[in-house]
């Protein structure tokens, strides 16, 4: 039996390949730090716990769920919306709860995209974009992000025509931690609002070693062309439980429902009982795990200075990205070196596009 042509071209996800490398050294007793994938190791808020643990025990708590999800849940991240970005979504109609934002990527380009129409992806950037985009048949072209600006909208215009359908953001970006160019943002909306094309910001890094939390709602127009993609895996240390969601205007969610309703059965009522109180956990407690980041992030600096990298010391996010020394053709060279000769795993910067091939990406 041949393999559908939509995945001839696709290959297993670069971590999923390397983590069993990393396992199979780690049986053979070598010690490796993996320092390679986004993985938060610090407890979730115990508030979070506490309320799965007790919900747990309800017997009403494992049927299926609203495809919607628990209005409470909507409520709660409507509020944390307006918290900590200034903005309003209606938690009725403009915002639907995922099992991870991952599989949000998966449903907005099936509700959007036809075979052969062209999709902009940020090089470097999050390799999903790429194989969601090929698996439903899209044409992927890339934008570089550019240091400072994130975007060139000249080089942009003239990549953009009447089959661009999605521009992929992610903003503040990973791998690069750069923030976001609310000026040079504005006028990708407008541009989208010219060229008919949604723009989704895929948005998991926004409070994380940053005071200036940003959503793409918070521009001019933005809830006619946008959606926005957030969740609780890195800003609640939540990633293993697979709570995201997606907010823009009714219409754009409706259409994302529409996948989604027929592709599974709703997120189990104790987690989303659990990501309430996740959700309302008081400031103290980021402002905590930001000192811990922070403080990692220094060693990183530390490891980065030995290995005569070079990189920027004002992004966000929970990475570090550097550029490698001329010692190394690529940084597929200098992970390999890394794994293999001192038991420390970085992601080479090539999985994330072109871009990266003379860069690496620590973790924190």
């Amino acid at each position: 039996m041949k393999e559908a042509k939509r995945i001839q071209n696709i290959k297993e996800y670069y971590f999923s390949k390397k983590l069993k490398e990393v396992a199979g050294l780690r049986a053979n007793g070598v010690d490796v730090l993996n320092l390679g994938i986004g993985n938060p190791d610090q407890p979730p808020p115990v508030e979070a716990i506490n309320q799965l643990r007790l919900s747990a025990l309800f017997s009403d708590s494992n049927g299926y769920q609203s495809y919607r999800g628990m209005p409470e849940l909507r409520e709660a991240i409507s509020t944390w919306m307006k918290k900590r970005y200034d903005v309003n979504m209606n938690p009725d109609t403009e915002i639907l709860p995922l099992m991870g934002s991952k599989e949000g990527i998966m449903h907005i380009s099936q509700a959007f995209i036809d075979p052969e129409d062209e999709v902009l992806i940020p090089n470097p950037g999050y390799p999903t974009y790429k194989a969601v985009s090929s698996i439903v048949g899209a044409e992927t072209l890339e934008y570089s992000i550019e240091p400072d600006v994130m975007i060139d909208l000249e080089a942009l215009a003239r990549q953009i025509s009447p089959k661009t359908k999605i521009f992929w953001l992610n903003a503040p970006h990973m791998p690069t931690g750069e923030t976001p160019n609310k000026e040079v943002l504005q006028q990708l909306i407008y541009l989208a609002q010219a060229n008919d094309f949604i723009i989704v910001n895929d948005n998991p890094y926004s409070t994380i070693l940053t005071d200036e939390y940003f959503s793409i709602f918070q521009l001019e127009g933005a809830k006619e062309v946008c959606l926005e993609l957030n969740s609780l895996s890195k800003s609640h240390n939540m990633a293993g439980w697979r709570i995201g969601w997606v907010a823009g205007n009714s219409k754009l969610i409706n259409s994302v429902l529409k996948v989604k309703s027929n592709m599974d059965s709703g997120m189990y009522l104790p987690l989303q009982t659990a990501a309430v109180r996740a959700l309302n956990v008081y400031e103290e407690w980021i402002n905590e795990l930001n000192q811990e980041y922070a403080v990692r992030r220094s060693v990183v600096w530390e490891i980065l200075d030995v290995l005569n990298c070079s990189y920027q010391k004002n992004t966000v996010g929970m990475f570090v990205w550097a550029k490698v020394p001329d010692d190394y053709s690529s940084s597929e060279d200098l992970s390999d070196y890394l794994l293999h000769e001192v038991g420390v795993f970085v992601a080479p910067g090539i999985v994330f596009g072109s871009n990266g091939k003379k860069y690496i990406r620590v973790s924190m």
